[in-house]
């Protein structure tokens, strides 16, 4: 194993910026442009990343900006990804529910897209486009699964509005959402449920 030497040097009216992105990326995965403007514009300028890259890089992690989405993310290291214990530090695993949820919110996200600046849905529209793919998720399991989608930056929305009239802003960040191999299983049991469905 190779030793790890870290030699940088962040101008002091950066750090404060510096150490932000840090943490932000390491509690919610993702710095959003829509969101956090001035921390992704920090975290998406070149020489940032880098820097941001590198310090990541000592704990097995890396930042990938997508610009076109505006979205910056945690990833996990490619000198890394083999290492054991550290390949699945940062993926969180959702259940087959907060998957089905994740999908609906996907399909939303995108036949919005470039109507109006933001991405919004009011609640109870997307308690009716829920409704319409079957019964997915119980008040409950859907009130956690928000919470979730908005402490990861998925989805936000004011968490003292409450009824139908609620708006929730949908992220570009739903598209990287998703762990592949679980999210191909969900896939595989959502299709198999469709096939056993009785002809009418």
């Amino acid at each position: 194993m190779s030793d790890i030497i870290l030699q940088m040097k962040i101008k002091e009216e950066n750090g404060n910026l510096f150490k932000r992105c840090i943490r932000k990326l390491l509690a919610s995965t993702f710095i959003l442009r829509d969101k956090d403007e001035k921390l992704y514009a920090f975290a998406s300028r070149e020489s940032n990343r880098q820097d941001i890259s590198e310090y990541l890089r000592m704990i097995g992690f890396d930042v990938m900006v997508e610009e076109k989405s505006g979205v910056c993310m945690l990833t996990a290291s490619e000198e890394d990804e083999e290492t054991v214990g550290l390949k699945r530090a940062n993926v969180v695993t959702f259940t087959t529910v907060q998957y089905h949820l994740l999908l609906v919110l996907w399909k939303i996200y995108l036949e919005n897209l470039g109507y109006n600046e933001g991405n919004f849905i009011t609640k109870g529209d997307l308690i009716d486009k829920i409704m319409s793919y079957g019964d997915i998720a119980g008040k409950q399991e859907l009130s956690a699964a928000f919470r979730l989608f908005k402490k990861y930056s998925l989805i936000n929305y004011n968490e003292n509005e409450d009824g139908e009239d609620m708006l929730i802003q949908l992220y570009p960040s739903l598209q990287f959402g998703w762990d592949i191999p679980q999210f191909e299983a969900v896939v595989r049991e959502y299709v198999k449920d469709e096939s056993e469905e009785p002809e009418h």
